[in-house]
């Protein structure tokens, strides 16, 4: 039988040259720790056995508004820059997973620059790859590892943006029946002592605890919620490439750092992720067990007395249900209601099984077939002006009086803020000519 598509492994590579003994010589001595975990991470890419390696450098070609993907046949560069000419990768390039990439963009409005020579000339971009490539691939190569890549820069786009962009990589792969391994490359901060190539700022420390731990839990959220004054302070380029590769293992993982240390200044994570087979979301966990403990007893399942991280929270969800690709059921509150998502969780998830008007009781025999997800609302947010919409990114709640009408984001169909406007008020009653319609916006952190 293939074995399932996608991401199959994942990691964080720092990526100064330094930590290349022909570059860094004695001072290299210093980087033990790092250059041991690195082996060990390119050792266990090498025994996932992908089909591609998808690495992501903070120093590729990167545009503020897109995020760009190499698109020539072979990619070479060295470090020579860095003294060391004789270090240097040549890598075939998986041009129809690149190709494939870009369907997924297109067909979701993503902004994504394909460069091949003539785009490279016509940015007036170097041909060479760049060293936060080149080290990363210096260790998987001389573990053995040697497959082709896709290339990709980061893009100065929203946080929520370049997760998409990760989950973008991971359909594409899916489709084309590829399996897959990413590496992130870059370092955490920059500005960890007095001594730091770029200075020391106190926020250095706190935001590498912070990535550590977060890359320990897998904890995605953590880095797409990062607060963007403590990055910026603490001088990291790995925040973005993070977030693509956590958008890229689309779903629960588990997470493994493998060393950190900063010896000159600088922080260095080596971590390795991988997709947690056969591990529930627990806020999906806990909604299927709400829904069979009901379907099957005729009981509300308890929540967790001292609920922990998200299920802790206060925040609207809505719960959905789908049967064979169909939806079978879909209830939530935009606003919170109950004083922890858990029993919002467990309340919505009964609803959408038992009382979604639009839909008879799930039955039990049904049970297994079904697919539940959830999605955990942001606060509402007023919007002045459709400019302020996207309906990719933000749903929306419209209201006039006693009467409103809601739209979950990225829901297929749904391309045009006109579209996803129009749907909403007639959801609510409001006719087109209707004014001084209210308009909040809202995100929402998918669980499925």
């Amino acid at each position: 039988m293939k074995e399932k598509a996608g991401v199959v492994v994942a990691g964080l590579a720092p990526h100064a040259p330094i930590i290349v003994p022909e570059v860094g010589g004695r001072d290299a001595t210093a980087v033990q720790r790092t250059q041991e975990a690195l082996d060990a991470l390119a050792g266990i890419f090498r025994e996932a056995d992908p089909d591609t390696l998808v690495l992501v450098s903070s120093h590729a070609p990167s545009f503020r508004d897109a995020v760009a993907l190499r698109n020539r046949e072979r990619l070479s560069g060295t470090l020579a820059d860095f003294r060391a000419p004789q270090v240097g990768s040549v890598v075939q390039v998986d041009r129809e997973l690149v190709a494939g990439i870009g369907r997924e963009a297109e067909e979701e409005g993503f902004p994504l620059v394909l460069l091949d020579e003539a785009g490279e000339r016509g940015y007036r971009l170097a041909p060479d790859l760049d060293y936060g490539t080149l080290v990363p691939l210096y260790f998987l190569e001389r573990a053995g590892f040697r497959k082709p890549i896709v290339s990709a820069g980061i893009g100065f786009l929203p946080l929520a943006d370049l997760f998409r962009f990760g989950r973008l990589v991971h359909r594409a792969a899916t489709v084309l029946g590829r399996r897959v391994a990413f590496l992130a490359s870059g370092d955490l901060s920059h500005r960890l002592t007095p001594q730091a190539p770029a200075g020391y700022a106190p926020e250095g420390r706190e935001f590498d605890r912070l990535a550590v731990e977060a890359l320990r839990r897998a904890d995605r959220r953590a880095f797409l919620e990062m607060p963007a004054a403590l990055a910026e302070r603490a001088g990291e380029d790995a925040l973005r490439s993070i977030t693509m590769l956590f958008g890229a293992l689309d779903g629960p993982a588990r997470g493994e750092v493998l060393s950190y240390e900063g010896p000159f200044g600088v922080g260095y994570a080596v971590a390795l992720l991988k997709p947690a087979e056969g591990e529930t979301d627990p806020l999906v966990r806990l909604a299927k067990r709400g829904i069979e403990n009901y379907v099957k007893y005729g009981k509300r399942v308890p929540p967790p007395e001292t609920p922990e991280g998200d299920l802790g929270k206060r925040a609207g969800t809505f719960v959905s249900i789908k049967k064979r690709g169909e939806l079978r059921g879909c209830i939530g509150t935009i606003l919170p209601t109950l004083p922890t998502v858990a029993q919002e969780i467990v309340a919505n998830a009964v609803k959408a099984a038992v009382a979604d008007p639009r839909f008879p009781p799930v039955r039990v025999e049904e049970l297994p077939e079904l697919e539940v997800s959830v999605d955990v609302l942001s606060p509402l947010e007023p919007v002045g002006n459709q400019g302020d919409l996207d309906p990719r990114v933000y749903g929306v709640l419209v209201r006039k009086g006693g009467r409103s009408g809601v739209l979950l984001p990225d829901l297929p169909g749904v391309g045009t803020v006109e579209e996803q406007l129009g749907i909403a008020r007639r959801k609510a009653g409001i006719e087109p000519w209707e004014k001084d319609v209210e308009i909040h916006r809202f995100t929402v952190e998918r669980h499925a």
